[in-house]
Parts: C-alpha cells; sequence; structure tokens
C-alpha cells in the first residue's frame, strides 16, 4: 500500500518557502505575481492561488490584491517548512502500519486455512478409527532435539502419527518425514487415546 502523492500547491508553496529561508527571497521583498508564478512553475494560476493561500495562512507572506505577494517572515517559512516534514514523517509511519496490519491479516487468513486444513484432516481420521489429539512441547534436554521424525522411529515408538508443529508462532501441517524436532517446538499428534504418556516420556 502506497502513501497518497503530496499535493502540487503544496510542493510550490514549500519550494517559496525554501527560497525565503535560503535567502534567495528576502523580507518585504515582493514575489511576482500569481499569473507569472503559474508560468514559472507551469501550473494553472489556481494551483498557485491555493499555494500562496496556504503560505499567508502560516503567516510567511501576505497577498494584497493589486499590490502582489510580500514575503513577512523567515521564521514563519523555517515553521511551515518543519510543520510539513512533520506531516509527512507521519504519512509515511501511517502508511507503513496500514502495510503491516495488511500483512498481518493475510499472516491470520493464512493461519486459519492451515487450522481448517488440520480439522479437515481430523474428520476424516475421525469417520475411520477413534482418536485423540494432542500437543507436547520439546523440552529443552529432549533426546528427539535435531533428530528426523523418521530417524527415531516415531510412530513405531509411540504408535501416534505427527500431523503438524508450532514454531516460533507459526504452524505448519503435515511436515513429513523429514521433519527435525527442535527445542521449544510444540508437536501436535494424533492416535489412540493412550498415546499422552507414550509421546510424552519418548520426547521429553
Amino acid at each position: 500500500m502506497k502513501g497518497t502523492t503530496t499535493p502540487v500547491y503544496r510542493n510550490i508553496a514549500l519550494d517559496i518557502a525554501n527560497k525565503i529561508v535560503r535567502g534567495e527571497i528576502k523580507v518585504n521583498e515582493r514575489i511576482s505575481g500569481r499569473s507569472t508564478l503559474a508560468g514559472v512553475y507551469n501550473v494553472s494560476p489556481e494551483t498557485i492561488r491555493r499555494a500562496v493561500a496556504l503560505l499567508e495562512d502560516s503567516g510567511v507572506v501576505a497577498a494584497n490584491k493589486g499590490s502582489g505577494i510580500e514575503v513577512r517572515s523567515v521564521a514563519a517559512a523555517e515553521k511551515f517548512i518543519g510543520q510539513y516534514r512533520n506531516n509527512e514523517y507521519i504519512s509515511t509511519v501511517r502508511s507503513n502500519m496500514l502495510e503491516i496490519l495488511e500483512k498481518r491479516k493475510l499472516l491470520d487468513k493464512e493461519l486459519e486455512e492451515s487450522i481448517d486444513r488440520v480439522v479437515d484432516f481430523l474428520d476424516r481420521f475421525k469417520k475411520s478409527t477413534p482418536f485423540a489429539m494432542i500437543e507436547v512441547k520439546i523440552n529443552d534436554n529432549s533426546p528427539v532435539i535435531d533428530k528426523k521424525l523418521l530417524e527415531v522411529k516415531f510412530w513405531q515408538k509411540t504408535g501416534a502419527t505427527l500431523i503438524g508443529y508450532r514454531r516460533d508462532g507459526e504452524l505448519v501441517v503435515s511436515p513429513g518425514p523429514d521433519y527435525a524436532f527442535r527445542k521449544g517446538d510444540t508437536i501436535i499428534v494424533i492416535g489412540a487415546y493412550d498415546i499422552y504418556d507414550k509421546v510424552v516420556a519418548f520426547v521429553n
């Protein structure tokens, strides 16, 4: 998601304010009229009118009909520039936050889909045989850490089937025989109703 583009009239106002701060335009000096400025910046007189109005509201210039645009204050020009820099920063932060929220929505959706796949799997499994689904955390001193599922003969030793695991907040479904146990993992297994003690004893 991208932030909105800064309006042209605001960019023109900032350019004029910068010229005042740099001393290219002096206090009490009169700037060219709106029509002339429109030609300089290659925009419509209405765009110049809005830029000048922005500067006038901030006390940077005074626009008097028939006498042109007069520079009033360097300090006001500096404040004007600082104000819009802050606004641009806030706009960027807001845009970044919206991007994060969008990514979080996608992650939440992926997690929901993963859970749905697990539930669907369990529903189909339930129709064929009674079962229990349990979650067991791999402790720091577990003898199976860094060993693969196939290597430790998990199913043969426990009678349980590993259907997924949680790691660093992420749910992985159907990891396969190459899954390697890691410290802190929470494994999700299914099997007969007496598998809990067998799995806990085996992995911890």
